[in-house]
């Protein structure tokens, strides 16, 4: 495959992981009667069964290909990019909304193009600058009219969301680098493998979260919340979980790190406008324009990738 082929698969791959991840945002709005911590578990069990059900055929060969390094590394990297993040992501949308939670995510590119530029061969910093300043002004717009809404200031609950999300921006962005790092290492084992084994390691760890879960939050639900809830948690699962983790670990392989951080963009988009459709609304301008600099930055990034080089090494 030609070095223009793999950047294009993956980009692909990115975008779409980018729209299935989208979802995570407003999962927590469907099932407000439930907490975070119980949407979690919920999400996390279903998938470490549906990992568990897809890897079962190579099982065997693969837990003789790791070594106890690499058990460790799925366990962070599953606690990390899994159960810590979403337990953090989903009380900052039901605190302070998809907008506030959005766009703090929004830094992660930012963030994890930032760290991938000291790579050894990476497209120099002074290359992304003009990528990173049209991520930044994108982030500015939504900032801006958050505050402005926000006239009345941030209540407590509002100031509890905005530290969770933060939270779960460094949760994950630790995650995306490890796992990027990881994947680069790895020639024994597929991408879509590593994706499932950090399912049933996250299955597993999202035992531990089950009793505590059902305790803190014993209201009663009727039989339509259960249904909608275990219907809202499946569907996260396997699309979020089981398909985007898989398309975006086939990204972190096939990109360099400084590109793979601008693909990250894409899941605070489509979270943007899956809000929009759930609040029936269209975007306002500051919204409109932030989504017009998010895609240049991804095209100027894009681009600085295109024009570098020949020879120089990969990510």
């Amino acid at each position: 495959m030609t070095g223009s082929s793999r950047t294009l698969l993956g980009i692909g791959c990115g975008i779409a992981a980018g729209a299935l991840w989208g979802l995570v945002f407003l999962a927590p709005e469907l099932v407000r009667q439930f907490t975070p911590l119980q949407l979690s578990a919920a999400r996390y069990l279903a998938y470490g069964l549906f990992a568990a059900i897809l890897i079962a055929p190579r099982w065997r060969a693969l837990v003789g290909m790791l070594c106890r390094t690499e058990w460790w590394a799925l366990i962070w990297l599953s606690l990390l990019g899994n159960i810590i993040y979403y337990v953090l992501l989903a009380s900052a949308v039901q605190m302070g909304g998809v907008a506030m939670a959005s766009l703090v995510m929004g830094f992660l590119p930012v963030v994890v193009t930032l760290i991938g530029s000291r790579d050894a061969g990476a497209v120099p910093l002074a290359r992304l600058a003009p990528s990173l300043l049209l991520c930044a002004a994108g982030i500015a717009c939504i900032s801006w009219q958050s505050l402005a809404r926000a006239a009345g200031g941030i209540d407590a609950n509002g100031a509890i969301g905005l530290l969770c999300a933060i939270g779960a921006l460094a949760s994950w962005t630790t995650y995306a680098v490890g796992n990027s790092r990881w994947l680069v290492r790895l020639h024994h084992v597929s991408s879509h493998e590593w994706s499932l084994l950090i399912g049933v390691v996250t299955g597993v760890l999202s035992l531990f979260l089950v009793i505590p879960a059902m305790l803190i939050d014993a209201r009663p639900h009727d039989a339509s919340e259960w249904l909608r809830f275990g219907a809202v948690a499946t569907g996260i699962a396997i699309f979020a979980s089981i398909i985007g983790n898989a398309l975006w670990n086939q990204t972190s392989r096939l990109l360099p790190l400084t590109l793979v951080g601008q693909m990250i963009l894409f899941e605070t988009l489509f979270a943007l406008l899956y809000g929009f459709l759930w609040e029936q609304r269209l975007p306002t301008v500051l919204e409109g324009t932030a989504m017009v600099l998010v895609t240049a930055s991804v095209l100027s990034c894009l681009s600085a990738h295109h024009t570098r080089q020949p020879g120089m090494a990969q990510a």
